[in-house]
């Protein structure tokens, strides 16, 4: 298989690199994507390892993917580009960001602190994991199915999306289940505690999310020493989706300082 990463560009101008987060892909940001793109911007959204349409791994850690990441943007001849990564993707951003500074000229990191996080992804991998596609044919008695472990309708439409036809008649996960179940432990991983980014970095955190507390801004001015915070109101984890206008107003005008 291609090991490049799969993405999806959409426009001229300045390239940005969006990266989604756990179990998403790239597609979950075709809406704000289409709006950098009319801003002026040619806009890549990527799919990580092992999620969407790239390339399926047994291995797995925010190193792997930011040098996924780092031969997308070599293959591409991308100079001077920015970087917008949430949760999981603002890690591998983080470590990208760290790795490779000489080419980015704006880092958005998308409620995601460089510590550690606990664990919490279980249940919603146990699910997962659970999906018979001998019996399930319809994208509707998968979503009644996961209905019985996972309550929120916004979150089983996110996971949902991950469903294809594989085959006539066959249903299955573009995710690579079994090797981000095992590796589930590198997901809460902390950035490493020498990395450090000087360029310009915005972190935007949900009014709601309590992912990114006030003081977790002291660390991450030690890592990130010129980052600056902002809040979008009423979202909280995904931010973006509960409130795309503000987080694209936030985001856009970081973008847009020279």
């Amino acid at each position: 298989m291609n090991s490049l990463l799969h993405s999806q560009i959409m426009g001229e101008g300045r390239p940005l690199i969006i990266l989604h987060g756990f179990l998403g892909m790239g597609d979950n940001w075709k809406t704000l994507g289409k709006q950098f793109a009319l801003e002026g911007f040619q806009v890549h959204l990527v799919d990580q390892r092992n999620h969407g349409r790239s390339l399926h791994a047994n291995e797995f850690s925010y190193e792997l993917m930011a040098k996924d990441l780092h031969e997308y943007i070599m293959h591409h001849s991308l100079e001077e580009c920015s970087l917008l990564g949430h949760s999981m993707g603002g890690k591998t951003a983080m470590r990208y960001a760290v790795d490779h500074p000489q080419t980015l000229s704006h880092l958005i990191i998308a409620d995601i602190g460089p510590k550690a996080y606990p664990q919490h992804h279980q249940d919603i991998l146990k699910a997962l994991g659970s999906l018979d596609f001998s019996e399930l044919k319809t994208r509707g008695q998968a979503d009644e199915f996961l209905s019985v472990y996972i309550k929120d309708m916004g979150t089983r439409l996110f996971l949902l999306k991950n469903l294809y036809w594989k085959e006539k008649g066959k249903l299955d996960l573009r995710i690579n289940l079994p090797v981000l179940s095992q590796n589930i432990a590198e997901i809460g991983k902390e950035l490493p505690i020498d990395a450090h980014f000087e360029g310009k970095a915005l972190f935007i955190r949900g009014a709601n999310s309590g992912y990114i507390e006030d003081m977790d801004m002291f660390s991450i001015r030690k890592q990130f020493p010129n980052a600056i915070l902002q809040t979008v109101e009423n979202a909280g984890h995904w931010l973006h989706a509960d409130n795309p206008t503000q987080f694209f107003e936030l985001t856009l005008s970081f973008l847009k300082k020279s």
